[in-house]
């Protein structure tokens, strides 16, 4: 199948992930495509193929070579990001893309514009897969998913290429934080992984933030508005002086590379009992733990303020930087590395402003960097893929199994 094709046909399913089912997968769409993808396996000729009652698919291209080289895999999600709808995505390509705005609602007035998002400049050329404007599009992950399984396509199809056993693996959750919960590693049974799940062609990434959330409520006490001098406790007020009192600098739109940063989600009111939902993200982890510290301090100063159990805190963590499970066995990033040189792609190491599967696989005791899948404006109507970096993605796919392979006969 060509890799347009296989991408579109997956995108066309609804697999926004829901924080708040308390399932596994959270949402019918995301199993839907996992049985649909168990048949594309089968179909192929993957071998071990198998769907559990969580969502989670995997599968075998068997060693067809009596050499002993390491088992790998490669990992991808199918949930798409709850920040937007994927629902009835409406998909198209853009061929032959000439460097101009993309109009890609004409009714609604929605261009994709070259002013604010110049990175598409760099594709000029080539054929770009954008929406509509009125969903995501769902490349984060699902051209990790197309690239997965056209690199598994080609070998089947190439056996003269020579390689070890090959596991791959999609789940359920990862835009929700849930996507390693009921990985079963041991299963799997590989000695590393790569997660195909980064952004534009090149990246290459092996470090990423130390995570967790935090919810603050705030407890007040209602009464008429007529009668409620020093009667009434505002708990919206009192958030919003919370709010105030974090750094203003350190958020998300005002940091970049290893900063980290308070990113303030959602908030919930009334007078009597309102909620404010963060997440704290840091690559270092003494800074990551002194942010914590900080929401705790702000909410202790909010009591001695306003009275004992006026505003309490919910802190969880995520997980964590991967770093720290990669440094002793980076010969995997050179091998990366050196496949992405060897097929002309420039190598983009940078540390990841986010998070994936790998990072929790990676303290799991499955190191797990990752790889670019190729898109660009993830979680948003002005997502899109080149199809030339998916194909990109295929073939690094394929030539780090192929240096492995030399390296070890």
């Amino acid at each position: 199948m060509e890799i347009a094709d296989r991408f579109l046909s997956y995108v066309s399913f609804t697999t926004t992930s829901d924080e708040n089912t308390n399932l596994t997968p959270s949402t019918p769409g995301q199993m839907e495509l996992a049985n649909y993808i168990v048949d594309e396996l089968k179909s192929l000729g993957m071998h071990e193929i198998e769907l559990d009652s969580n969502g989670y698919v995997m599968a075998t291209l068997p060693s067809n070579i009596d050499a002993p080289i390491p088992t790998i895999g490669f990992i991808s999600h199918l949930d798409t990001s709850p920040d937007m709808t994927a629902k009835n995505v409406k998909a198209k390509i853009v061929r032959n893309y000439d460097g101009s705005d993309i109009i890609l609602n004409h009714e609604q007035n929605i261009i994709l514009s070259t002013k604010i998002y110049k990175d598409i400049l760099n594709y000029i050329g080539q054929d770009i897969i954008v929406t509509d404007g009125t969903t995501l599009l769902g490349a984060d992950d699902k051209a990790g998913l197309t690239e997965i399984i056209s690199a598994m396509e080609y070998l089947i199809n190439h056996p003269e290429i020579k390689h070890g056993k090959i596991r791959i693996c999609f789940t359920p959750d990862e835009e929700i934080g849930q996507g390693a919960d009921h990985f079963d590693v041991n299963k799997f049974g590989a000695e590393w992984a790569y997660t195909m799940d980064g952004g534009e062609i090149g990246e290459l990434e092996f470090e990423n933030f130390n995570a967790a959330s935090a919810k603050i409520t705030f407890n007040g006490r209602n009464i008429h508005p007529g009668y409620a001098k020093n009667k009434m406790v505002n708990s919206i007020l009192i958030a919003n002086q919370f709010v105030t009192m974090l750094p203003p600098l350190e958020t998300p739109q005002n940091t970049e590379g290893y900063e980290g940063f308070f990113h303030l989600t959602n908030i919930e009111g009334t007078v009597e009992k309102s909620t404010l939902s963060y997440i704290i993200r840091d690559h270092d982890r003494n800074e990551f733990e002194n942010r914590k510290k900080t929401i705790i301090q702000l909410v202790n100063n909010v009591n001695l303020k306003y009275g004992e159990n006026t505003a309490t805190y919910d802190i969880n963590d995520q997980y964590y930087n991967m770093h720290e499970k990669i440094k002793p066995v980076m010969s995997i990033i050179d091998l990366a590395f050196d496949a992405m040189t060897e097929i002309g792609i420039k190598p983009k190491v940078k540390p990841i402003r986010g998070g994936t599967d790998g990072a929790r696989l990676s303290y799991m005791g499955l190191p797990c960097p990752n790889i670019f899948a190729g898109g660009h404006n993830f979680h948003g109507r002005f997502e899109y893929v080149p199809v030339q970096s998916m194909e990109k993605a295929t073939m690094l796919i394929v030539k780090i199994i192929e240096k492995l392979t030399l390296a070890n006969i």
